[in-house]
């Protein structure tokens, strides 16, 4: 049993998406952490910031580290964040008198937000893969079936005939538009978190700049000023992660709706009824609507997240840590779910 439906060992074979977790896994997150933290190495070492036989030691030390995950979660209980005990273990690998150029300039605030983006790189990658299956596999739709008659729905109530491609138009467009604003969206961000204590690189002076550029470069991130306690691009994720979701769930309402008429459409592989074996429930298009709601309602909290005090904060930081995550699992499956309800559709209109 597990808190969250996301990764239930049952609940997850129709509210989850092993791709999308994965990035989300603790071995996920301490591999981008470490991968951070040797090219920040490399990077100061380049540019003089750090002597080049201590970086040479750090990154030897961190191609051999292993954590202990005991004493990490034992650390972030007493810290709040994984990063102090990561930095303390691997100082201990590499030893004196190169330990004290590991995470030299850096804070932990760097290392958590950069590990995030880098993980969602990939994420990003994965959904917008299965967003542009979805299009197609409603494209193909509409080329079998768009001149076939429907008769419209509004508010509820019959109101004039229209055809497939007019339905499967309101289904497929906001998808094209969400392609959109996914590659807008990905260049703010996709960006490194590098500001050091405060924000301001202090110990790397007028290095910093420099220092940055390149560290980007290495991550293969965007780079830019330091963000830790500007969320806005986290949010317009959030945002754009409901959208999704809400046409998707759009699209499953309307499916449900078509089955319950029983004339408009014909599914193959519904749900069954342990009381009713006559029945084929409509489960992939009911999650989409579930899914939708889902999203909708963790927005609002990624919103409230966006409230940071001062230069940093701890609180609305743990919230986006127990809210971002989850949306971005229930997207990637809705946008699953979705695919395969578009491929269960044999047959739409008359």
């Amino acid at each position: 049993m597990t808190v969250s439906p996301f990764d239930h060992p049952l609940l997850s074979g129709l509210l989850g998406d092993e791709e999308a977790a994965k990035h989300f896994s603790v071995e996920a997150d301490i591999g981008a952490m470490l991968d951070f933290e040797r090219a920040v190495t490399e990077a100061e070492a380049e540019h003089g910031a750090i002597p080049s036989d201590a970086a040479a030691a750090i990154v030897r030390a961190l191609a051999a580290f292993r954590p202990d995950t005991a004493k990490l979660r034992a650390g972030v209980a007493m810290d709040g964040v994984v990063v102090p005990e990561l930095v303390r273990q691997v100082k201990a690998a590499v030893g004196a008198p190169h330990d004290a150029y590991v995470h030299f300039g850096a804070t932990s605030q760097d290392v958590i937000d950069t590990s995030l983006v880098l993980r969602l790189r990939q994420v990003v990658d994965h959904i917008g893969l299965l967003l542009g299956e979805n299009v197609v596999r409603l494209a193909g739709l509409e080329l079998e079936f768009g001149n076939r008659e429907l008769m419209a729905m509004t508010r509820m109530q019959p109101a004039i005939p229209i055809t497939v491609r007019d339905r499967i138009v309101s289904w497929r467009a906001p998808l094209e538009r969400h392609q959109e604003r996914l590659k807008e969206l990905s260049g703010r961000l996709l960006v490194l978190q590098f500001g050091g204590a405060a924000g301001t690189l202090e110990k790397l002076g007028d290095k910093a700049a420099t220092v940055r550029a390149a560290l980007a470069a290495k991550l293969g991130l965007g780079d830019a000023p330091q963000w830790h306690s500007q969320r806005d691009a986290l949010a317009e994720l959030a945002g754009w992660l409901s959208l999704v979701t809400g046409s998707l769930g759009k699209f499953g309402q309307d499916v449900a709706l078509m089955a319950q008429a029983g004339s408009d459409i014909r599914l193959s592989g519904g749900g069954g009824s342990s009381a009713m074996p006559h029945k084929q429930n409509p489960v992939k298009a009911e999650a989409l609507v579930a899914l939708a709601r889902f999203n909708a309602v963790q927005l609002s909290g990624m919103h409230n997240a966006l409230v940071h005090e001062q230069e940093r904060s701890g609180a609305a930081w743990t919230l986006e840590w127990l809210l971002l995550p989850q949306m971005v699992v229930a997207t990637a499956a809705a946008l699953r779910l979705a695919a395969e309800l578009a491929a269960q559709i044999e047959s739409l209109g008359r």
